[in-house]
């Protein structure tokens, strides 16, 4: 439960932070700014902020398509893959929903809560393929990120810092496009709480969670064959150096 316990708390603070960021950013009563490099700074330093704290308990998932990714490359047991998911997805919703309480903030048709989409909820107008496309794309660099930082213990001092950087980068991008998501709790939460105020976002947020689900699988059957390949080059050093 320990574990659990902390990636609730990790997706909490994620759509928090993040999401919270964006809302003040696009409120259109405040003169912010905060733009799209202090949003994307917002989600990267969540993840570094939780990744050095709780990430020796969980590891800080604090997203589904990290967790499949690692339960599809044997880092994670099956039983704490679905504690994970009902956790991160509790710890999303319970994030979004504190949004609307913090003051001045009730208004969700001003604000909005930093829900994701494509179409007329796409700062660039991009279609339902398009925002498939991004974020597959984006959820795979993210994963395949993780999985070469985590995969040696000498990286550990530094794999917050890495992942929170990368998370940073791929917001930076992705913002106009879609929002990003490369997280279904991050997305499911916010569309879940904002239904009523923007029900086109909750009835899009499929792809927000489907498309990073598709992006961590790709990255995790990358990393294994890339890991096997390591694997068999340095099978015959360590033979020659037997011999």
């Amino acid at each position: 439960m320990r574990k659990y316990l902390s990636e609730f708390i990790g997706t909490f603070v994620l759509v928090l932070f993040g999401c919270g960021t964006a809302v003040f950013a696009n409120n259109t009563q405040l003169a912010s700014p905060i733009g799209t490099l202090g949003i994307a700074f917002a989600f990267g330093l969540a993840i570094v902020a939780m990744a050095y704290s709780i990430g020796n308990i969980s590891g800080c998932h604090v997203n589904p398509a990290v967790s499949l990714a690692m339960y599809l490359t044997e880092k994670l047991s099956f039983k704490d893959f679905i504690g994970y998911i009902i956790a991160q997805f509790a710890g999303g919703i319970v994030g979004a929903a504190v949004l609307p309480l913090i003051k001045g903030f009730s208004d969700l048709s001003i604000s909005g809560l930093g829900q994701n989409g494509y179409g007329e909820l796409s700062a660039l107008g991009i279609d339902m393929w398009g925002a498939i496309v991004v974020e597959v794309i984006l959820t795979f660099v993210f994963v395949l990120v993780i999985l070469g930082v985590t995969s040696k213990e000498k990286y550990s001092s530094v794999a917050g810092l890495v992942i929170g950087l990368s998370l940073t980068l791929i917001h930076i991008l992705g913002i106009s496009l879609t929002g990003t998501s490369v997280n279904p709790a991050r997305s499911f939460g916010p569309a879940l709480i904002g239904m009523n105020n923007n029900p086109e976002a909750f009835s899009q947020v499929w792809v927000f969670i489907l498309a990073p689900l598709v992006g961590a699988v790709l990255a995790a059957l990358v990393w294994k064959l890339l890991s096997c390949e390591k694997a068999e080059e340095a099978q015959p050093e360590t033979e020659t150096e037997a011999n």
